[in-house]
């Protein structure tokens, strides 16, 4: 297995960063992660450090390549939910700490992911988006309903309201998991937070990974930067993770 992969997570205009990123590798399998956490500046923080402990932890835990991959992603995630739930147990419900993420596994030549709420995957090939997630929020509903256009979206005043996350209520939220997507050598795998798609077009975004003779973490910076830049002065916290599939 022949990869290449980066992470980065800004600040942005933020007074702290409550977004979590990670990529977790063994010889069979990677496992790519993505968090932002919701509510106050600790609440956020602790739900998002909480739910990558878990997600790293189910996938430690399980040995590679995973047998069932679709099965995996959903424990995974309920086991995650359940963690940062059991964080707002004293708390009244509309003050819980939440989370929304975005995760995937990588093994024998396919990708496999999952998300709850907005933050999202890109599945890029050529430098254009061959399949993105489409996200759990209300204005995204509202798309599909033909209430609104695409081009409404990034000025709607409910642009940032999510219909379901990790945490908050104990019962297991809406997740959306795909099936197999086999990978073609340079592939691009990304994995991020609002903060990066909330004010680039998805072809803006696949731009940056079009040219494959440089380094991958050059790109993902230069992405990150531009996403701040897009959003300011009022920017989020920018995070993703990025993979390119090389080949077996």
């Amino acid at each position: 297995m022949r990869i290449e992969y980066a992470d980065l997570s800004l600040i942005g205009d933020r007074e702290d960063n409550q977004d979590r990123v990670a990529v977790v590798a063994n010889d069979e399998a990677v496992f790519l992660i993505a968090i932002d956490g919701m509510g106050g500046h600790s609440d956020g923080s602790r739900a998002a450090d909480t739910a990558l402990k878990s997600l790293i932890a189910s996938f430690q835990q399980t040995p590679a390549p995973v047998f069932d991959p679709l099965g995996f992603l959903h424990l995974a995630l309920s086991r995650a939910h359940d963690d940062v739930a059991g964080l707002g147990n004293a708390q009244a419900i509309d003050a819980r700490p939440r989370a929304t993420t975005a995760i995937c596994l990588v093994q024998e030549g396919a990708a496999y992911w999952a998300h709850v709420g907005d933050t999202r995957v890109y599945h890029i090939r050529d430098g254009q988006v061959l399949e993105r997630t489409r996200d759990h929020s209300h204005v995204e509903l509202l798309l599909r309903e033909g209430k609104i256009t695409e081009d409404a979206i990034a000025n709607h005043p409910m642009r940032n309201f999510v219909e379901c996350c990790l945490g908050g209520d104990p019962a297991i939220p809406e997740m959306t998991i795909n099936g197999r997507r086999a990978l073609q050598p340079g592939d691009v795998l990304l994995l991020c937070t609002d903060g990066i798609w909330a004010n680039l077009r998805d072809a803006d975004i696949a731009a940056f990974f079009r040219d494959d003779t440089r380094h991958l973490r050059a790109w993902l910076e230069a992405l990150g930067r531009r996403a701040v830049q897009a959003s300011a002065p009022f920017s989020d916290n920018a995070s993703a993770v990025v993979l390119r599939w090389l080949g077996d």
